[in-house]
């Protein structure tokens, strides 16, 4: 596995995790202040790593067409 493939495939774990976590820290009834806003802390960095990993595969596709 490349670097470049490995590192896809960091970002769309984290998304996935941050995500979970974000799930699960705001539908949780008897969850604090504190931990609902870390959810939904955890859903803005979601959001975040999303818009990296789209720029960075739009990235990779323009070098890979460059010559």
């Amino acid at each position: 596995m490349s670097l470049k493939a490995f590192h896809i495939v960091f970002i769309v774990l984290s998304v996935s995790l941050s995500c979970w976590f974000g799930w699960w820290a705001t539908g949780s009834g008897e969850a604090s202040a504190v931990v609902r806003t870390l959810g939904f802390v955890s859903y803005a960095c979601a959001v975040g790593l999303l818009v990296y990993g789209v720029a960075f595969f739009k990235k990779l596709t323009q070098l890979k067409t460059t010559p």
